[in-house]
């Protein structure tokens, strides 16, 4: 750990336009302590254990009561009239959370009040966020960390090591990495060939105007990262939770405020999407649209934010990811008893409602009755059911609207002749949106089943002939998604080519391993084609969407002739 003052220094050495020899540097700001990170542990909550305890009283608590979860503006809390609530997925009928939706008079407030702070926040010192970043980090993975893993359970029906890896681990990471690769952007500084006569600098400026941060479902996570990583480089945000997510995503900005962040600066906006959209995309003040969701959600956006280019004041930045179609190929060398469980988790953990699940599977003629037992083996035993149950793979897809979607797929399998369900398939909502794990095996490649996003617990499989290896990740390479894929191969020169041959076919790319679990700091996340503008949440990259260089040249030697020596 360095102290405070204490500029560190890396000369690098290149060369100038006019070939002389000049200084490149990186230089840590002296108002901002240098520090590491890693990623937060996870907690095992095995039977008797503290953290076991602690999560029971906490899912006792929030699950006890009907949460009142207000408008936040500022300081002041508003609940308008379009009162609603959230359910919890695996009991519908009880709601975890009652909220209100904001009208376009209240979206166009928080705009106004944001932008009324935002001046003010922009000058803070970056020393000064990143601080309240680590407080914010720090209450998550202790104070606040049960109360963020049971809101995430009960509301989004979650079991505990998903929530553990979401809403606590993931969370904290997303603070503690952004802060550090703040300040670790902030430390490169340009070129200066002589110092006596001229000094060059970079500064990182926040952007003017407002983000408007629109977050899923599936992670509280994403919630708290969209938020609050544009607001780290000195913006402000409106923050619009989905409304299946509404009391983790609370419970997070109550963290954020609790550290210290100033009000204003994030301002919380449950509203219905048209009325959000239309109302954000009309600002002229509108500086970025941050993004997780659907495909035509974002193309929405996007049109209108593009109907609406001259009237801005700045060209809006728009950072989405849209899900995708994710594969797992198995070569013909691949170990079985690798592929079946690690495929199985990817496509069924928490009900395949990962933007980078696995939903379509390619197997070799000469390896699918092995890999199809082991599969079949691992399916007996997966429970579907309460997530608070310990024995409970995972629970309730997320709502009416993505059950009877999920349900759609199903009975389209059922009855076409293309298509063989050979386990699962069965769909009940009585009580929660429950979907069985289903395994669909296709006769054709281009099924709309295997180029469809489905997001859910179906995996569609497709087995192709030996030999055929090269053709088949072509054919796969052809959907329009593109955010993660595997390929499992023993065969090294295999899968070396599938790596090159695969290039443009997913933002994360797994080699022997499933298609999700990507780690903050480990596989920075995103995808291209529609899966979306591959930002690479969790890395370096991700931060520079949030901010705006200046280059500052500052000269020591006036100019004092106007002529060039030549003209004399």
């Amino acid at each position: 750990m360095q102290a405070a003052a204490t500029i560190v220094r890396r000369l690098v050495s290149t060369r100038s336009s006019r070939g002389a020899r000049c200084i490149t540097s990186v230089v840590q700001d002296p108002g901002i302590p240098d520090f590491d990170v890693k990623n937060e542990p996870l907690l095992g909550y095995l039977a008797g254990s503290q953290e076991l305890q602690q999560l029971e009283a906490a899912l006792q608590k929030h699950g006890s009561a009907v949460a009142d979860v207000p408008i936040v503006i500022g300081d002041e809390e508003i609940r308008t009239d379009l009162v609603r609530y959230q359910p919890r997925p695996h009991d519908h009928k009880n709601p975890v959370a009652k909220f209100y939706h904001a009208t376009p008079e209240v979206v166009q407030k928080a705009i106004d009040n944001s932008l009324s702070v935002r001046e003010t926040w922009e000058k803070v010192p970056l020393a000064e966020k990143i601080a309240i970043f680590h407080r914010a980090a720090d209450l998550m993975a202790t104070k606040y960390r049960m109360d963020l893993n049971a809101t995430t359970m009960l509301g989004q029906s979650k079991t505990i090591i998903q929530a553990e890896i979401d809403a606590a681990a993931e969370l904290v990471d997303f603070l503690r990495f952004n802060a550090f690769f703040a300040k670790e952007l902030c430390k490169w500084q340009p070129i200066s060939e002589d110092r006596s006569v001229t000094k060059n600098s970079m500064r990182m400026r926040g952007l003017e105007g407002f983000v408007a941060a629109v977050s899923p479902f599936n992670f509280t996570a994403i919630g708290g990262n969209l938020a609050s990583a544009p607001a780290l480089m000195g913006n402000v945000v409106v923050w619009k939770p989905s409304d299946t997510a509404v009391l983790s995503n609370y419970t997070a900005y109550r963290i954020l405020r609790e550290a210290g962040m100033p009000p204003g600066v994030i301002n919380f906006v449950p509203a219905d999407g048209p009325v959000y959209g239309d109302t954000v995309t009309a600002s002229p003040h509108l500086a970025v649209v941050n993004f997780t969701g659907s495909v035509p959600t974002f193309q929405h956006l996007w049109k209108q934010v593009g109907n609406n280019i001259a009237s801005y004041h700045s060209f809006p930045r728009l950072v989405g990811e849209c899900g995708g179609k994710n594969y797992h190929f198995i070569h013909p060398s691949a170990d079985a008893a690798t592929v079946a469980p690690a495929t199985m988790r990817s496509a069924f953990e928490f009900g395949g409602q990962k933007c980078s699940a696995c939903s379509r599977m390619y197997v070799p003629r000469s390896r699918w009755d092995e890999i199809r037992s082991r599969m079949l083996d691992i399916h007996k035993e997966i429970r579907v059911g309460d997530p608070l149950k310990k024995e409970t793979f995972y629970g309730a897809v997320i709502d009416e609207k993505a059950f009877k979607r999920i349900q759609s797929y199903i009975e389209h399998a059922k009855s076409s002749p293309n298509l063989e369900v050979i386990a699962g398939g069965g769909c009940d909502s009585s009580v929660g949106y429950f979907v069985e794990p289903t395994i669909v095996v296709s006769r054709d490649p281009d099924e709309r089943i295997l180029q469809e996003e489905i997001f859910g617990p179906v995996l569609s499989v497709f087995v192709y002939e030996d030999g055929q290896e090269a053709a088949t990740l072509e054919m796969i390479g052809r959907c329009p998604y593109a955010l993660t894929g595997a390929v499992f191969s023993q065969d090294q020169a295999f899968a070396e080519f599938a790596l090159e041959k695969m290039k443009m076919t997913c933002g994360n790319f797994y080699i022997n391993d499933k298609s999700t679990g990507s780690v903050v700091g480990q596989q920075p996340f995103g995808g291209g084609r529609i899966s979306g503008t591959n930002d690479k949440a969790g890395g370096p990259h991700y931060m520079l969407k949030y901010c705006s260089p200046q280059a500052v040249k500052e000269t020591f030697v006036p100019l004092t002739e106007w002529k060039y020596p030549y003209m004399e």
